[in-house]
């Protein structure tokens, strides 16, 4: 497909129309083929997702797909499988060469999505990798030289190994971006656009976002060629299985309030939103002398150290993980029961972001704001966003002693809120 092609973005049609693969019960009328297919059944799903069953026809017909779909929805099966079918019919990647990338904002969630492509592959005869930075490059190196028919990546690193000549950008035949809308968020527009332009003119380009917002669409319409629009799910809605509650609390009670539903409500698993690094720290060292097993997650700590508390706290190991919105991506936990908002998002959508890693797979989910008076103006961009009111209710003994506040300073003096309660400094390369 033409880089840069200026397809306009009112020639996106809203769905594929009616082919008699979209509307396949199961994943054999997706034309999937037999290895596939194994792979799909041994992972224990039938049936396809809303998303999945738009996106894999999509893909197998070669077209660009622009695809809003949120972390739950199923969309990284909706461009895996499809990937790997096409690659299965072409050459094996030699000599540094990449068939099909994938970028990520964040290390896990290309952690993520690379064990989504070992898993659907495992009967296949194609070679698959992920690199992100925060490890050492060097093994990174001798294995990419060699070839790998799906490569995942974290933009930084992707160039460090480009500039090292680690591996050859100029025969993709897929390009994937992940959580498009995370990337821009997180200033990665410059190293996109010059990944783009190691990329083959003819590809074909496939981008999934939360939403469809101004940036994501300029993005698009030089990005894309004649794509097709998939969405799984109206924008910025948020699902009906997750229950949503709101707990007025003052700013400085917050940890004992959070400490106390967790413990009263005997609660074995909570993922904590705290909008600052030094936040998250200090709640998680709360929490563990209160005698819950917590840890933070966020971009100041090490990969070690993310990888360990991710795999703790899906083991049970860890009852409590707190993170912020960056390193909260890629977090994918098919039953999390319960999602606590310490401190409101700076940016509403992260607010629907945040509560849809509940409620997934058919399960109900539950999801807690504590909310301040300095957070009153957080909480009605989220209210005007979502279009209703969060039910209100007060914790007997935590009941707000503060009524009216200014709101909270989160412009960093610098005009928009950075996000996460950062410095405003460019972010670090992933």
């Amino acid at each position: 497909m033409r880089v840069g092609a200026r397809s306009a973005i009112s020639t996106l049609t809203p769905h594929l129309g009616t082919p008699v693969a979209s509307l396949a019960a199961d994943f054999a009328g997706l034309g999937l083929s037999e290895p596939l297919l194994k792979a799909v059944a041994a992972k224990g799903y039938r049936h396809p997702s809303p998303i999945q069953k738009q996106c894999i026809p999509a893909v197998l017909e070669g077209l660009d797909v622009l695809a809003a779909a949120q972390t739950g929805t199923g969309k990284t099966a909706g461009f895996t499988l499809p990937l790997l079918e096409r690659l299965l019919h072409g050459a094996h990647a030699r000599g540094g060469v990449v068939r099909a990338l994938v970028l990520t904002p964040t290390r896990e969630l290309a952690a993520q999505v690379a064990d989504s492509v070992r898993a659907y592959g495992r009967y296949l005869d194609l070679r698959s990798d992920v690199v992100f930075g925060g490890v050492n490059i060097r093994p990174q190196i001798e294995r990419l030289r060699r070839g790998t028919d799906v490569l995942t990546a974290t933009p930084g690193r992707l160039i460090d190994l480009q500039q090292q000549g680690a591996l050859r950008l100029d025969r993709v035949e897929i390009l994937v971006l992940d959580e498009a809308d995370r990337m821009l968020d997180m200033g990665f527009l410059r190293d996109i656009r010059r990944i783009l332009g190691l990329l083959p003119e003819k590809r074909q380009n496939l981008l999934f976002s939360a939403t469809f917002s101004p940036e994501i669409r300029r993005l698009a319409t030089g990005l894309l060629h004649q794509p097709v629009q998939l969405q799984a799910s109206p924008e910025n809605q948020t699902a009906a299985s997750v229950e949503q509650v709101l707990h007025p609390c003052d700013m400085a009670r917050k940890g004992d309030l959070l400490s106390h539903l967790i413990r009263s409500n005997d609660w074995q698993q909570v993922l904590v939103f705290s909008r600052t690094k030094h936040g998250a720290n200090r709640l998680a060292e709360r929490l563990c002398s209160d005698g819950l097993q917590a840890a933070a997650i966020h971009g100041n700590k090490s990969q070690g150290a993310r990888t360990r508390a991710l795999s703790g706290f899906k083991s049970g190991e860890l009852r409590v993980l707190v993170a912020t919105d960056i390193a909260a991506r890629g977090i994918d936990i098919q039953q999390l029961p319960h999602v606590v908002n310490l401190d409101l998002p700076n940016v509403a959508e992260d607010y629907v972001h945040r509560i849809g890693r509940t409620g997934r797979a058919g399960c109900d989910g539950h999801a807690v704001s504590l909310v301040a008076a300095e957070e009153q103006e957080l909480l009605r961009a989220i209210e005007r966003l979502i279009g209703e009111k969060l039910p209100r209710r007060e914790v007997p003994g935590f009941e707000p002693t503060v009524l009216s506040a200014p709101p909270l300073d989160l412009s960093g003096g610098r005009g928009r809120p950075p996000r996460g309660g950062g410095s405003g400094r460019p972010p670090r390369r992933r």
